[in-house]
């Protein structure tokens, strides 16, 4: 969505308006998306998106096209914010049909009227019946726009293999070609594997041997998403989470919930993305669950879920969670609180590195493409390599990289040679130390 801002500060500015808050009105029907947005103004903005376009309309006074107000409208309907409704309002429904004039489109009617003798109950359920046609005809529509990304994204990564991987850089290859490939696959509503090809950068400054591995897990999630009706539910659901297709946030709270103390055990900055946000480690005390939440903020500070946002590690709350679809089940969302988070002591037992990498290994049998693992680990940091780089060694002798930060220094000084206990992320390339214990007051990293 923010691909299609006309410049940085327009992306910065939907990002505040990419909430609740400024918008009433707001629905959804076909690939027509509407709301009103608080302006300055005593009038709200009517902003309204035709996504078979894109096409936009508000009615602020930017000449910046789209405006921010468009652009925090789309940011909202993709995160599942904005519903679906039976019919479009007039200001809505009447631009529409100007425009389908216009290009010579046919006009589908958007407003049903019952017949004189129709009971309420009658037009509801029609109205209700509408609406569903309306949600299933947009989730066609979405998905066959992905798959047609898809398949050319499947053309680009042949080229790439054509061309041998040595000359990466050239023929729509290399860092500036995936940017590319990731504008098309924002344009065909796949934002997962955007971020995924936007990744490849890194990948290609590494070896050959990893960007082959990577072009290997984008192959597969395209021939997986060809196959999704074949796939069990929870690998489809999983295979779509990595598409990018939207989870509203009332279908996960639907789902069954987890109800346990859960420990704060680690957060991590998410600063390099679009728009910022922080990513949340809890573990069951009595489950030994893990679960992740995740939420984002605007460019003022201002977080979409505060009571989220503002989980720090050393304190626990007990609440339900419920798991987003796919598997294996991590991230989650906070349903019903059974109390305020109190401070909490390091009463949950630590993992040894055959622990972690166990359960590193069944999470990529069930999801392939997962680049992070949660881990809780005792042991103690030793060098290796000359001293340019550290391992956490546990009691058995398994010493696993730690991966180079600055906060690397503050783990060291609170070990002081000794075992600690660390909690961070796992990924392909060592730990991510974010949180370590001294006695049981946790240290932020």
């Amino acid at each position: 969505m923010l691909s299609l801002a006309p410049d940085d500060s327009s992306r910065r500015a939907a990002a505040t308006l990419a909430r609740p808050v400024p918008w009433n009105g707001t629905g959804t029907a076909g690939d027509l998306v509407w709301g009103l947005c608080a302006g300055s103004g005593k009038n709200p903005y009517q902003v309204i998106v035709d996504l078979a376009g894109p096409a936009y309309k508000c009615s602020c006074p930017s000449r910046k096209f789209p405006c921010k107000h468009a652009l925090g409208l789309l940011l909202l309907w993709s995160d599942g914010a904005v519903s679906e409704q039976a019919e479009s309002p007039d200001y809505a429904r009447t631009w529409l049909e100007s425009r389908q004039e216009r290009s010579g489109r046919s006009t589908p009617s958007s407003r049903t009227d019952p017949a004189p003798s129709a009971t309420v109950s009658d037009s509801q359920g029609a109205a209700g019946l509408k609406a569903a046609e309306s949600a299933a005809r947009r989730a066609a529509e979405r998905a066959q726009r992905v798959t047609d990304g898809l398949a050319d994204l499947r053309e680009w990564l042949r080229d790439q293999v054509r061309a041998g991987l040595a000359g990466s850089g050239t023929r729509g290859g290399g860092a500036g070609g995936a940017n590319l490939m990731a504008t098309r696959m924002v344009d065909a509503q796949a934002p997962g594997v955007a971020g995924a090809l936007r990744a490849l950068a890194g990948a290609a400054s590494e070896s050959p041997g990893r960007l082959l591995a990577e072009y290997a897990l984008l192959h597969l999630l395209i021939r997986a998403h060809e196959s999704l009706d074949q796939l069990p539910e929870s690998l489809a659901a999983t295979v779509r989470s990595r598409v990018g297709y939207p989870v509203r946030t009332e279908e996960v709270l639907a789902r069954p919930a987890v109800a346990d103390h859960w420990a704060v055990l680690a957060t991590r900055e998410l600063t390099d993305a679009a728009v910022p946000g922080r990513r949340i480690w809890l573990r069951g005390r009595t489950t030994n669950q893990w679960a992740m939440l995740l939420t984002f903020a605007d460019p003022n500070g201002t977080w979409q879920d505060p009571a989220t946002a503002w989980l720090r590690p050393g304190t626990e709350i007990h609440a339900d969670l419920h798991y987003y679809p796919g598997q294996p089940p991590l991230r989650a969302v906070v349903g019903a609180r059974h109390g305020d988070p109190v401070r909490a002591g390091l009463a949950l037992p630590a993992d040894d590195g055959a622990t972690l990498l166990a359960q590193w290994a069944a999470g990529l049998e069930q999801d392939p493409w997962a680049t992070t693992w949660p881990a809780f680990l005792a042991g103690t940091p030793v060098p290796s390599g000359g001293g340019q780089r550290w391992r956490l060694a546990d009691n058995a002798g398994l010493a696993l990289p730690l991966a180079d930060r600055d906060s690397l220094w503050t783990v060291l000084a609170v070990s002081g040679g000794h075992p600690v206990t660390v909690a961070g992320e796992w990924h392909p390339d060592g730990l991510v130390a974010l949180t370590t214990w001294h006695g049981e007051q946790a240290v932020t990293l």
